[in-house]
């Protein structure tokens, strides 16, 4: 047994393939001084008793990029650290029931053809060809990724952990984490049975056990990290006669909409569904997670998996015949959403997590590139919010991760429609307005855990329906009326849910000018502002409210909100004469916008509306009724309006008001749907849709917020000096698509000729115009207005060409009205 070292520059606490991969991962990039340890032996948490499945197909961006990752190292990782791996690349067959299930598959597809990756659309001809054990008669169609294949696990987590060790890593195993203390300047002290290491970085790659490592961190709120086990089982058969006289294996077989997997063995199947009856362990009291359960499962629960076990026979006959050899049933951890956990920790400095797997062994690999990226350069190649720690706050308790664990785990290959909101767990975090606008029809989804409401079902309508389509909508014309309210008359939505943090003190302004592309506002004045990377992209979007020299207000997506909060401190300088105070919990927003908006609120309020008194993108203080807030002129929506910031004991209240003196000019709810409708029209970007870490600012045609020849020595600026100078490959633009009856949906593939030339970052219906959207990241010689392309829509390339920004009121007369 290797020495314990005294000190680390970064320790890895789980010996599981995530944390072999991010100690590998590390150890290449030239880090010395990396410790591992493992309570146990390497691989005896999830990963000994994973099916080692091995598939790119995703769908996301990030995730994509990250399994393939994975898939096109571990063809090569064994050759590179001289260690044998069980590598078998068969392809993969998805099979498809209905017409929806083939248009998932279109987009995927495209997607995975814009990284490199290949994968075909296939026919039940081709897919009998490929696997002619397979039944194929009431199939729809399918997809082939002839790159899919699974891996043994255990043999790849060692390959990795050899790889590590001869670079100078330390692996020390039989070695169980009993605390961890946080000195003020963010080292740790990492107690172990065996002693102290004094390190740098910590990462939690404890994989089921992460809570436990997270509870030991002190995660920010006092939160457990949140992810629950879950049973997964799987059964594994006897030899079967038909496929050891193959004289190759046949391809895995994946059947979403039954919910099951079923690949070849040796000379059996393996058989894994994600049954509906989701089961967790280690949630009650009386069922604690045991001190050691290395190398250990549960005991068979098969008539769970009975009905899958029967359709499975249906469709590969050869199964029926065989008999069971063994059954897994093993923990996998599995995060509210299905998705890992890979990024800083909430509130915590030199503290990273990358745990949560539910597809830890293809997502292995990436993810320790990922990780490494993260605490080497400061962020990762990709966007990766989409498995950002961050990306779950304050309202991710034990409760709501246990609900959406088994939410997600009975709906494991689901189709994830547009605007399709999931219901268990909610609501979690409402504003004082919920049970007002409920009652009133109002239909939600949550935002950051927040209920927003989406649209408003008029009266007599049934409750909206999870949708089943790619197709426009059942609430299309709801959508469309709320949209007609507000451009003809006046509108009022709750859109309580910001990120909200207050800047003041002395030396705000300067720190604060010394964060951002562009320039400060003066006081009485707002701006949109733009975060960067140190290499130029865009790392966030804030509004800024200036109060006074030293007093401002910073908004941002309420998703952003411990993100943002984790930027900004920790670009902070030590021991600042000012302050930084989260006060999202403490405020509630009101929109009221529309051309009779000023009509509405001039008798409601104590200020002067008119436009000498409040001019567009000004604040001022207001008072409606007993309640004091601040009144911002700006809205995104497009309309003549105004936000209300008010306190959030008081918005009930201050909404009734607004309410009484809109109702003679007709006042009407609208909810967030149509506000995305409206803010397609006037090309607003979305944060982590149209801005993300892909993109810079220059690229995402924010110029005008970008002030390169400010003294301030902002981060990114030497980024995009530079970028300035070379030229942007690519630039945002507005498309309008000739649509039909399905509108682009996020990512697909922007098309001149046979060239694939950009993809879409947002898309929908612009009700006001009457047309089909698609904002855009383009090849930048065709970000010319008028330019003809097409974008590509379920497999479909519909015309498209290239719009002004703005699409609707260009010169911006109504906001200014």
């Amino acid at each position: 047994m290797a020495d314990l070292p005294s000190h680390a520059r970064v320790v890895v606490i789980g010996g599981g393939i995530v944390g072999c991969s991010a100690l590998y991962h590390l150890a290449r990039a030239g880090w010395t001084d990396l410790v591992l340890v493992e309570k146990n032996e390497l691989t005896s948490g999830s990963t000994w008793h994973a099916a080692g499945n091995c598939p790119n197909f995703a769908g996301g961006w990030g995730v994509m990029k990250m399994q393939n990752y994975s898939t096109r190292l571990y063809q090569r990782l064994g050759e590179e650290v001289d260690y044998p791996i069980n590598y078998s690349v068969t392809g993969a067959l998805r099979l498809a029931h209905t017409a929806e299930r083939m248009r998932e598959f279109e987009h995927v597809r495209s997607m995975a053809a814009y990284q490199g990756i290949p994968m075909e659309m296939v026919s039940r001809a081709d897919m009998a060809r490929l696997c002619p054990v397979l039944e194929t008669h009431d199939l729809e169609g399918g997809l082939w990724d002839a790159a899919d294949g699974d891996i043994d696990p255990a043999q790849v987590t060692q390959a990795f952990a050899k790889g590590a060790r001869d670079l100078g890593a330390h692996i020390i195993r039989f070695c169980p984490v009993i605390g961890l203390t946080r000195h003020p300047f963010g080292h740790w002290d990492v107690e172990t049975e065996m002693g102290i290491i004094h390190a740098e970085i910590i990462i939690n790659t404890a994989g089921y056990r992460a809570g436990e490592i997270g509870r030991m961190m002190g995660r920010s709120g006092g939160l457990d990290v949140p992810s629950v086990s879950m049973s997964h089982q799987y059964l594994m058969t006897e030899d079967i006669p038909e496929l050891a006289a193959r004289d190759a294996k046949i391809p895995m077989i994946r059947d979403p909409d039954v919910s099951y997997y079923l690949r070849q063995e040796r000379h059996g199947l393996i058989l894994g569904p994600y049954e509906r009856q989701a089961t967790p362990y280690w949630i009650r009291p009386e069922d604690p997670m045991p001190a050691d359960f290395s190398f250990q499962l549960w005991p068979d629960d098969l008539d769970r998996i009975e009905s899958y076990v029967e359709d499975a026979c249906a469709r590969m006959p050869i199964l029926g015949a065989a008999g069971v050899r063994k059954v897994i049933n093993g923990p996998i951890p599995y995060a509210p959403d299905g998705l890992p956990l890979v990024g800083p920790v909430p509130g915590l400095r030199n503290a990273f997590e990358a745990c949560g797997f539910t597809f830890g062994i293809v997502q292995g690999g990436g993810a320790g590139k990922v990780i490494a990226d993260w605490i080497i350069e400061g962020a990762p190649e990709w966007d990766m919010w989409a498995i950002d720690p961050r990306r779950f706050t304050d309202f991710a308790t034990k409760s709501y991760a246990v609900a959406k664990a088994k939410e997600v785990y009975a709906n494991e290959y689901a189709i994830q429609f547009p605007e399709l909101e999931w219901p268990d767990g909610r609501p979690s975090k409402t504003s004082s307005l919920y049970e007002i606008l409920k009652a009133k029809g109002a239909q939600f989804g949550a935002r950051g855990g927040w209920e927003k409401p989406t649209w408003f079902a008029p009266p007599g309508a049934a409750d909206m329906a999870m949708r089943s389509s790619y197709d426009r909508a059942d609430w299309f014309d709801s959508v469309a009326a709320e949209v007609q309210a507000v451009q003809e008359g006046v509108g009022l939505l709750d859109l309580t849910a910001f990120g909200r943090f207050e800047l003041k003190g002395p030396g705000a302004a300067a720190w604060l000018d010394g964060m951002i592309a562009g320039a400060l506002p003066k006081p009485g004045r707002i701006t949109l502002a733009y975060f960067c990377t140190k290499a130029g992209r865009i790392l966030t979007e804030m509004t800024i409210t200036r109060f006074a020299d030293d007093h401002f207000w910073l908004l941002t997506a309420v998703g952003a909100q411990w993100h943002d909060d984790d930027w900004l401190r920790l670009n902070m300088p030590d021991q600042p004469k000012f302050t930084l105070e989260d006060i999202t919990a403490h405020w509630g927003t009101l929109v009221v916008a529309g051309p009779k908006s000023r009509d509405v609120l001039a008798p409601a309020v104590d200020c002067d509306l008119s436009n000498g008194a409040f001019p567009w993108l000004t604040h001022q203080p207001v008072r409606i009724g007993a309640a004091q807030g601040v009144a911002i002129r700006v809205n995104y929506v497009g309309e003549l309006g105004w936000e209300l910031h008010m306190p959030m004991e008081a918005l009930a209240d201050v909404y009734r008001a607004v309410w009484a003196a809109g109702e003679a000019h007709g006042i009407s709810d609208f909810g967030v749907y149509a506000m995305e409708s409206m803010r397609l029209e006037k090309c607003y970007r979305s944060w982590k849709g149209d801005l993300s870490t892909d993109y810079s600012p220059l690229t995402g045609a924010l110029d005008r917020f970008v002030r390169l020849q400010k003294p301030a020595d902002f981060i990114g600026k030497a980024a995009l000096l530079a970028e300035r100078e070379a030229g942007s490959p690519e630039r945002f633009v507005p498309l309008i698509v000739e649509a039909g009856r399905v509108d682009a949906i996020h990512l697909s593939t922007v098309w001149k000729g046979d060239q694939a030339v950009g993809l879409v970052t947002s898309g929908g219906y612009g009700h006001r115009i009457g047309k089909s959207i698609a904002l855009a990241y383009v090849r930048n010689d065709l970000a010319v207005e008028g330019e003809a392309l097409e974008v590509e829509i379920f497999g479909e390339r519909r015309p498209a060409v290239v719009g002004q920004e703005l699409l609707y009121d260009p010169d911006n007369e109504r906001l200014r009205a």
